[in-house]
């Protein structure tokens, strides 16, 4: 949620601190501060608001300093205000310190610390940090322990052992001008090698710009960084060997390209998405008859023997995609599954149940009640009997994130990064991983026939084809569609079936990004109350996919509303007579089986979101109180 960048070298560091900042923009923020070591002091300027405003403080302000920590803040403890943004400093104003995360047992500190003379200038958790290291500090000026290289990465050290909870954290200090010492524990830290400098991150867009070469922390890790190289120790103060990877990463990934926002770039690129996550993981060359298998996700069979049942655990959007997940899952796979919140799944674990195979789906990999559920689930089977032990699946767009190393398989969406802080093209990489989970797991268990199969396959790979026609011809008229939309304040979405879930995300879309109040329902419980709230002030989208009973009933569903007077908008095919005689306004989609429909009737939804976003002028790509990475629970 917050950002955290650092940088150690030859250049100045206040421009490098604040470029890399501007590419953590798209987490999430409400003020921003960055703190140099120049001429024995520490130099901090914060700002509430914009990264602009701590621009503007800085301007004219020749700082030269090679050494430096930033930071934007997502408010959790204390309002948004100047005195409450990070860097953070100790009562001598000699160390300062940036957080990404939350400090579980900071009031017991606060007070302890209190007592003991310090002076505290915020609301925040993250000040306690400043003023337990200058303690340690000072407890340590003649008692550093021999293996231990310095004494302020012996005083973090011993600070971060005080602290309970999930945090990142960047240190420097007044007498300390040649390190910057980082610690993570929960909370995701990465470090970028450079040559003769060196950087560290919440996320990996802020460094990429300056260096591929980078180290990710793990839980309980701290690091040294210097002119001279990078040491890491755990905890306890042991050194560790650790070696760094090479991004694949094109920093032209995190820039707009010509687009008026990251969103709608983002929806663009998803025909791109979709076809790279089905070259990944669809063998081109398969059929019934070749003995091979049509999905290849590299999982084990193990992960697979004797499967009785599926639990997801997901957050948000991506708990929407677990709902297309578990519709699939059953009706191709016939596994039964459940999707749960993960920030409920902790405080009400279902009864441990054999051989079960439990999902995360976390576009991030950082999101903390997801990755809280599943290490929970792990710890819990852990000494259970063999048809009861942990079976762990990840899907995330970042297999080197804190998923990747809490579970041992993963399905790499391929998404690239995303910068919008509303998902779009990670939600439709998502789907995909899904229907290639479902596909495998029903060729395996033999549930759909060969030519069933091949009739999905088939529809698959002509997706992103339909997707590009979608945004072709749809995207002018969606705009000016919006304009009639500007001054709504409520709006409902229905859907049945695998469209339920793209009903939740469409209102999702649009309450994120537009701040108008939007609901989701299945369309046959419109009658069940929401239908109370109808007349021609709330506009009702319903999805209607042919396929079935589904397709009836709800263009029933949708009578039922346009008897209320409700302006009534349809997702539906083009050139389907009775749909264009009962709603007001038609969003065409390609005519695609129905079991595939998510993937194409979730585009006109985005963009309807997107257009009324922007026509009412609002900050798109990063709404208000919202997070990219949702790291606390």
């Amino acid at each position: 949620m917050c950002g955290i960048v650092g940088y150690i070298g030859t250049q100045a560091a206040s421009e490098i601190l604040l470029a890399g900042l501007e590419k953590l923009e798209y987490r999430g923020y409400d003020s921003a501060g960055i703190a140099t070591v120049w001429e024995g002091d520490v130099h901090c300027v914060r700002a509430k608001g914009k990264l602009q405003n701590l621009r503007e403080k800085l301007a004219g302000n020749e700082n030269p300093a090679q050494i430096g920590i930033g930071h934007t803040r997502w408010a959790t403890h204390g309002k948004p205000e100047e005195y409450n943004a990070h860097p953070h400093m100790d009562t001598a104003m000699r160390v300062a310190v940036v957080q990404n995360g939350i400090i579980e047992n900071y009031r017991e500190l606060r007070e302890e610390l209190k007592s003991r003379g310090h002076k505290f200038r915020s609301d925040t958790d993250t000040e306690v940090i400043p003023h337990l290291i200058a303690e340690f500090l000072a407890q340590s000026a003649t008692a550093t322990p021999a293996h231990s290289p310095s004494r302020l990465v012996e005083a973090v050290r011993q600070a971060v052992n005080k602290l309970e909870g999930a945090f990142a954290i960047a240190v420097i200090g007044a007498d300390y001008p040649d390190e910057l010492i980082v610690a993570r524990q929960q909370a995701p830290l990465a470090i970028g090698f450079g040559s003769g400098e060196f950087f560290c991150a919440s996320d990996t867009p802020a460094i990429v710009p300056y260096t591929r070469t980078v180290l990710t922390l793990e839980n309980g890790e701290l690091a040294r960084l210097t002119p001279l190289g990078v040491e890491v120790y755990n905890f306890a103060g042991d050194r560790l060997r650790k070696t760094p990877r090479t991004l694949n990463w094109n920093p032209i990934l995190v820039e707009k390209q010509g687009f008026r926002h990251f969103m709608l770039k983002e929806i663009y690129e998803q025909p791109g998405v979709v076809r790279t996550c089905l070259e990944a993981y669809l063998n081109s060359d398969w059929h019934s008859s070749n003995g091979k298998p049509p999905v290849n996700l590299s999982l084990p069979a193990e992960l697979y023997t004797d499967l009785e049942q599926i639990q997801i655990v997901a957050c948000g959007t991506s708990w929407h995609a677990s709902l297309v997940g578990k519709y699939l899952l059953e009706q191709l796979a016939g596994i039964p599954t459940t999707v749960q919140y993960a920030s409920e799944f902790r405080y009400a674990p279902p009864p441990l149940m054999p051989n079960t195979l439990t999902i995360g789906v976390t576009q991030s990999g950082e999101t903390a009640d997801t990755l809280a559920a599943l290490a929970m689930e792990k710890e819990r089977r852990m000494n259970q009997p063999p048809q009861f032990k942990p079976r762990l699946l990840g899907i995330t767009n970042r297999p080197e994130s804190s998923l990747g190393l809490l579970v041992s398989h993963l399905i790499d969406t391929h998404a690239g990064i995303e910068i919008g802080v509303a998902a779009t093209k990670t939600f439709i990489a998502q789907l995909v991983a899904f229907y290639c989970l479902a596909i495998d797991l029903a060729y395996r268990r033999q549930t759909l026939s060969a030519d069933s199969l091949e009739k999905i396959l088939e529809g698959l790979r002509l997706l992103p084809a339909e997707i590009e026609m979608i945004l072709e011809v749809q995207e002018r008229y969606i705009e000016e569609l919006a304009h009639g939309f500007v001054d709504t304040q409520d709006f409902i979405f229905i859907g049945r079936g695998i469209n339920y879930p793209i009903a939740l995300e469409g209102a999702l879309k649009l309450k994120e990004i537009s701040y108008i109040h939007a609901e989701g329902y299945p369309a046959g419980e419109m009658k069940h109350g929401p239908i109370a709230l109808l007349d021609a002030k709330v506009p009702v989208v319903a999805i209607a996919m042919p396929g079935g009973v589904n397709y009836e009933k709800v263009l029933s569903n949708a009578q039922e509303a346009k008897a209320r007077d409700s302006q009534l908008i349809g997702v539906t095919p083009k050139d389907e007579g009775e749909a264009a005689e009962i709603f007001d306004r038609l969003l065409p989609v390609a005519m695609v089986d129905e079991i595939l429909s998510p993937i194409v009737t979730v585009i006109p939804l985005q963009l309807l979101a997107y257009h009324i976003a922007a026509r009412r002028g609002l900050d798109v790509d990063q709404p208000r109180n919202l997070a990219k990475s949702v790291t606390v629970e």
